[in-house]
């Protein structure tokens, strides 16, 4: 199996990157193509022993920053780390791709370059969302600000399907983010999402509150762009701050610090369950091919994990389940 990494992608690119890229050809024991300035991903490379026939190295020059216009970065920095990768992946170079770079020009590559899945609307972002039962699917969680119900819809029969095939659930709940329970609450999109979810032919629970969320209340939770990344940072915020107070509490005084060393172990385990590094990416659902977006903020082994996530999806062939779906004219 290859996988091409944009090698410029990220807030700490390209070390992370090259660091997480190498962990996983050792762990994984896969082919990686690192997309980037040649002298610069190879200066990285020099630090490590590897394999080194599992490494390529694709020369692209050009960096597409987070603050560019997505659509125009992509289609003016042809040579950008993220476009070369994209068009690797579409030209078949590769069976992934994975970028901590910026994610509108990650969706617009997806759709303008890797393309569609025919019959799908709109792409959508997911992640893996960390809840008293596990995880559970948060889909969109940031590439369509604005939405129909029947691209709500789509999203909730691709997230059904990634929970299935990928995490082994079976006949996942889901549930559609609201404002409430009844089926007459939120706004005219979602009374419209709830109809066709009612009618569809996936295992659909009714609306879910956003407090229920944690609880893993259901498998796949459905929402727009927009509000899907309110519920994520926000989560990232909360259980920044709950450990910032809990080691502000635990190192007050002596005896404080004599239970935290006692607690030491099992806050390990806490921690673990509620760090994105541990999931590491966002699979991109609806795309031809597959492509995984891993966090702006990665250090090396949220990257690796974003890339052993990418593997998984391609080992699974998430793409054919879908497409068979609308084949057999289960996605609406």
């Amino acid at each position: 199996m290859r996988i091409i990494v944009d090698g410029m992608g990220g807030d700490n690119a390209p070390e992370s990157t090259v660091k997480g890229a190498v962990e996983a050809v050792k762990e994984y024991g896969i082919d990686v193509i690192i997309t980037g300035p040649e002298e610069k991903i190879q200066n990285q490379l020099k630090k490590y022993t590897y394999p080194i026939e599992k490494i390529m190295v694709m020369d692209a020059p050009e960096i597409i920053t987070n603050d560019e216009n997505p659509t125009l970065a992509i289609r003016r920095k042809r040579n950008s780390s993220l476009v070369v990768g994209m068009q690797a992946l579409a030209d078949g170079k590769g069976e992934g791709f994975v970028s901590a770079g910026n994610t509108g020009a990650l969706l617009a590559g997806g759709l303008f370059i890797v393309k569609r899945i025919e019959g799908i609307d709109r792409a959508a972002l997911t992640v893996l969302y960390p809840t008293l039962k596990g995880v559970s699917l948060l889909v969109d969680a940031g590439a369509n600000m604005d939405t129909k119900p029947e691209y709500l819809s789509q999203f909730a029969s691709m997230g059904s399907i990634y929970m299935e095939e990928v995490m082994g659930v079976k006949n996942p709940r889901v549930g559609l983010v609201n404002v409430g329970t009844e089926e007459s609450k939120g706004n005219q999109l979602s009374k419209d999402t709830f109809h066709s979810l009612k009618e569809s032919n996936i295992n659909f629970i009714g609306n879910i509150e956003a407090r229920d969320l944690p609880y893993g209340i259901a498998d796949v939770m459905v929402c727009d762009g927009f509000v899907g990344n309110v519920v994520l940072k926000l989560t990232e915020g909360m259980a920044s701050s709950i450990f910032s107070l809990l080691k502000e509490t635990f190192t007050a005084d002596f005896r404080s610090k004599l239970g935290a060393l006692l607690l030491k172990p099992q806050l390990k385990i806490l921690k673990k369950r509620l760090d994105y590094r541990e999931h590491g990416g966002a699979p991109l659902l609806g795309t031809t091919k597959p492509v995984v977006k891993a966090h702006g903020s990665s250090d090396y082994y949220a990257f690796k994990n974003g890339i052993g996530q990418l593997k998984t999806f391609i080992e699974r062939d998430v793409i054919a389940a879908i497409e068979n779906k609308l084949v057999d004219g289960g996605i609406q």
